[in-house]
């Protein structure tokens, strides 16, 4: 979390007296100088791309994080306003590592960074963070601060961007869609204007005012309340679809012509779908709490469904693993290897935009061969043992199928379901499906009732 009136004290990387918790810019240049060594671009070896998002302290962590690049011998370049997948787009193209200054969907009040590896290549922690991090604290017991060095310009790549997505995701003309898109006073007010102006499409946007106080409502489409303005819009103009963004826009939500959400797994399989017929044999992932329904529809269009874990940094590295061309999960994250590996909201609204502007029909019923159970969507529960828990979930369901592959997936005939721990805070996340309503409510009350103690 960062305060939102950090001042010039801390803007001069005072190092004295700053809390540890906090991203300032303190903090966010040792970090810049750590990403430097790490991804071997100090002593004036390369540059980093770098884009922030529309809160009011991300430029001054960008100017911080470029600082410490350069403090280091590397150079910057800087792409300024950009979603997530701009910046990945961006890293790829300009096969630079990436720092991208946003804390996505999360309040007004956080703050934080995004890093990849040149080629937009993950880097986990595993993989880098956890040096990065024990990089940054050590540079941060210095008193004094090495002058930067290397060199600083900007760039654009938006354009470039629009017009790449437009090559790989071209939405036919000759259907004038009705769209309304929600940005939620995120980036995607700044990437949809540049991606829709060449598209046969007449659009109602919503929200496109970039502000990082988030007026209107959170920029978190996960969170169905969020979607109740869009959806509301949708009706009234008569929208053929409606879109919704995250705070960095590397999410999409669909919201039909009815007004109702479309689940991420029906997505996840209709571009699935479209895939396959590009791509035949191909290999898609799909993480472990997405419909049932989707591992089914690759394999009945020929593909090879592989199960991954939930996780960005996860999900990328086994599509390069598997040479898989793209994969989905139900938080509304979506990756393709025509994207460097990288997951983009924007190209997954292509997919659904073209694939309705190939048929005369409406989006409901596009996505009816995709939805074939019920979900409950994600449940949290807050839990002061949930490994505990999770060993009395394993010993009740001890007759049904398990796995351990992220959390416990018991699966029975009609119905599964998945109990994961977050990483940061002590909840645990309960997804179940049924065949229908009934089944899926018996379940997800059964299972509520082990985690809550009821």
């Amino acid at each position: 979390m960062i305060d939102p009136r950090l001042g010039q004290v801390v803007k001069a990387y005072d190092v004295r007296g700053r809390s540890p918790e906090e991203l300032d810019p303190v903090l966010t240049r040792a970090l810049g100088e750590a990403f430097a060594i790490e991804t071997g671009v100090d002593g004036g070896r390369g540059t980093v791309v770098i884009g922030h998002d529309m809160r009011d302290t991300s430029p001054l962590l960008v100017e911080a994080f470029s600082d410490g690049v350069r403090a280091q011998g590397g150079n910057v370049i800087s792409i300024g306003l950009a979603s997530t997948d701009l910046l990945y787009f961006a890293s790829g193209d300009f096969d630079l590592p990436g720092a991208m200054i946003t804390a996505s969907h999360n309040p007004a009040a956080y703050n934080g960074i995004k890093l990849c590896r040149a080629g937009a290549k993950p880097i986990g922690y595993d993989t880098g963070l956890s040096t990065i991090a024990e990089k940054a604290t050590e540079l941060l017991a210095r008193t004094e601060l090495p002058e930067p060095t290397g060199t600083y310009e900007e760039r654009d790549a938006l354009s470039r961007y629009a017009e790449y997505l437009h090559q790989i995701v071209p939405v036919p003309a000759g259907r004038r869609l009705k769209v309304v898109a929600d940005a939620g006073n995120g980036m995607a007010g700044h990437t949809v204007p540049s991606v829709f102006a060449s598209l046969d499409v007449e659009l109602t946007p919503m929200y496109f005012e970039l502000d990082g106080t988030f007026p209107n409502h959170d920029a978190n489409p996960l969170d169905h309340s969020t979607l109740v303005d869009l959806q509301a819009k949708v009706r009234e103009t008569g929208a053929d679809i409606g879109l919704a963004f995250d705070g960095d826009a590397d999410r999409c939500f669909v919201i039909d012509e009815r007004g109702d959400v479309v689940s991420p797994s029906a997505i996840t399989a209709l571009i699935a779908h479209r895939a396959l017929i590009t791509t035949p044999g191909a290999t898609i992932l799909h993480n472990v709490i997405t419909s049932k329904a989707v591992p089914e529809i690759i394999t009945e269009n020929g593909g090879t469904a592989v199960r991954t874990p939930v996780g960005h940094s996860l999900i990328k590295a086994e599509m390069a693993r598997t040479g898989a061309v793209f994969g989905g999960e139900h938080s509304g994250h979506f990756y393709f290897k025509d994207f460097f590996l990288a997951d983009s909201g924007m190209i997954a609204a292509l997919h659904v935009m073209a694939a309705l502007a190939e048929t005369d029909g409406t989006v409901s019923e596009l996505m009816e061969q995709y939805e074939r159970y019920v979900a409950s969507g994600e449940i949290n529960s807050t839990v002061s043992d949930g490994p505990a828990i999770l060993a009395e979930l394993t010993k009740t369901y001890a007759d049904l199928d398990q796995d351990t592959m992220d959390g416990l997936t018991v699966t029975a005939d009609t119905w599964w379901f998945n109990v994961r721990a977050s990483n940061t805070e002590p909840l645990l996340r309960l997804n179940v499906e049924g065949d229908d309503e009934a089944t899926m409510a018996r379940v997800r009350d059964d299972v509520l009732a082990v985690i809550r103690g009821d």
